[in-house]
């Protein structure tokens, strides 16, 4: 968060709210490439597939080592991505969940 910005839970929520309905309006792969292309940095996108990635190898059960080997992705990165797996908001779980439904050959 930006340091001199103290914008209140509400005005947070609802500012989360906007981001995350804009997404989900988003109707192609490509409109969602356009969209978080223009919305990030490269090094923010490049972190997000990098998340994105680990969660595969880790439902692979593949070991840290391996999936930092695979993705240059820090070891400690890789066990936050873990702990949010298991422990986390259901995020990752439902996307994972969703892929699946989706491309069950994956």
């Amino acid at each position: 968060m930006k340091p001199n910005r103290n914008p209140s839970n509400r005005q947070q929520a609802r500012a989360e709210n906007a981001l995350f309905k804009v997404i989900t309006s988003l109707e192609s792969v490509s409109e969602c490439r356009d969209f978080f292309t223009d919305l990030c940095t490269p090094a923010e996108l490049q972190a997000l597939v990098d998340r994105w990635q680990v969660v595969e190898y880790l439902q692979r059960n593949l070991p840290y080592r391996k999936i930092h080997d695979l993705t240059g992705v820090s070891v400690t990165t890789i066990g936050r991505v873990a702990r949010c797996l298991t422990d986390g908001a259901g995020g990752y779980r439902t996307a994972v969940d969703r892929a699946a439904k989706n491309h069950p050959s994956h």
